[in-house]
């Protein structure tokens, strides 16, 4: 008996044969064991059947999208990684950057043609280019203000429209572009105050102020806040032309609380800032994504979330009837993503002195995707009497 114990107790710690189950005998594959159901013959036919796997079915082409736009966030930005010709793939930029790691000039995106300068405003150093032609140093110059997370670069294609015959002031706004990032709270009158303290910087008492999405909604905000001291306001697209977003408000707070990467900026760019039939679509994300690359730290991401917050929480409805300034306004018609388009002909309605501007074919990108159109007719507007 203890012999017999001593076997059992050796076959209970010996592991079973793969495929095989405890207690049970081991057998070849495909015995069927005593007393098991002989299969009938149709049976047996189909368990030999081989699986066929069905064709795939074409995509129609009401449905065909560019890869960058197709399977989420992360399937956006490894398809914008494969695409990167001109930048090494490095491992993704984490959280983890210090605010003061950040370049203050671009390294492997385009940078602009003109001098790059830097000026201290309220204790954080702006990038910014101050371009006028020979005997215009001294006139009244425009200032252009980029959208959310964008830098100075985005008007380069304006420059030379707009620079002509005036004076173009483009600074890159705190904790954006290859300004200082500090880790510190951020709302839109932060970007006022800093806007206002650099011109303050330059000594410039009176300018002509232009913009699009978030730029477009300083302009019409700081328009608002110091009516004496703007002459004409040019919006496209501009942000906070809907009611207040309490639930993209909640949104956003959730997305600052968590570890992520640059990836959902820039899947929001690729979804709804180009059309996808423009020609330059994949060339402009792969320079959004070689520029988040090297600014992406913890200054940018706390930037990106507050003022995305501060946004949705604020609508130009209520400003616009006392904004008496001309006003040039534009969006481009499949410029859909918030409602943008009805959002703009509400606020036109609400500016007493307008001139409404639609884009056909356009999206929210209107410097990008049309930037000879929009230079030329912001130009011919501030040069009107």
């Amino acid at each position: 008996m203890a012999e017999l114990a001593r076997r059992h107790r050796r076959r209970a710690d010996t592991p079973p044969p793969k495929g095989s189950r405890r207690g049970g005998p081991q057998h070849a594959p495909g015995h069927r064991g005593r007393g098991a159901r002989r299969p009938h013959r149709g049976e047996a036919a189909h368990q030999r059947r081989p699986t066929r796997t069905p064709p795939a079915r074409p995509t129609p082409r009401s449905a065909e999208r560019s890869s960058l736009g197709r399977g989420g966030p992360r399937a956006a930005t490894r398809h914008l990684q494969s695409m990167s010709t001109s930048v090494a793939p490095p491992p993704l930029v984490h959280l983890g950057r210090s605010a003061g790691a950040t370049p203050s000039r671009p390294r492997h995106a385009a940078s602009t043609r003109h001098e790059q300068r830097d000026v201290t405003v309220h204790g954080m150093r702006l990038r910014y280019i101050d371009v006028a032609p020979s005997g215009h140093e001294d006139d009244e110059p425009i200032l252009l203000i980029h959208g959310h997370s964008s830098r100075l670069e985005e008007y380069e294609a304006l420059i030379p429209h707009l620079g002509a015959r005036r004076r173009v002031l483009i600074p890159d706004l705190p904790g954006s572009g290859y300004s200082d990032k500090p880790d510190r709270a951020y709302d839109l009158a932060l970007f006022e105050d800093a806007l206002l303290g650099f011109l303050d910087a330059l000594g410039v008492q009176r300018a002509h102020l232009g913009g699009g999405s978030l730029g477009g909604n300083l302009v019409l905000r700081l328009g608002h806040r110091e009516p004496e001291r703007f002459d004409r306001l040019a919006a496209w697209a501009p942000a906070g032309s809907w009611d207040p977003m309490r639930r993209w408000a909640i949104f956003g707070r959730v997305m600052k609380r968590l570890p992520f990467m640059f990836w959902p900026c820039l899947w929001v760019q690729s979804r709804f800032w180009y059309r996808r039939d423009w020609e330059g679509r994949d060339a402009a994300l792969r320079e959004v994504w070689a520029y988040y690359r090297e600014v992406y730290g913890a200054g940018f991401h706390r930037m990106y979330w507050e003022i995305g917050v501060d946004q949705a929480e604020q609508s130009l409805f209520d400003r616009a009837p006392d904004i008496h300034h001309p006003t040039w306004l534009a969006y481009g018609d499949q410029d859909k993503a918030l409602d943008m388009d009805r959002g703009v002909q509400r606020l036109a309605t609400l500016l007493p002195r307008v001139k409404l501007r639609v884009f056909e074919g356009a999206r929210h990108s209107l410097a990008n995707e049309v930037p000879e159109e929009l230079g030329r007719e912001v130009d011919a507007f501030l040069a009107e009497p």
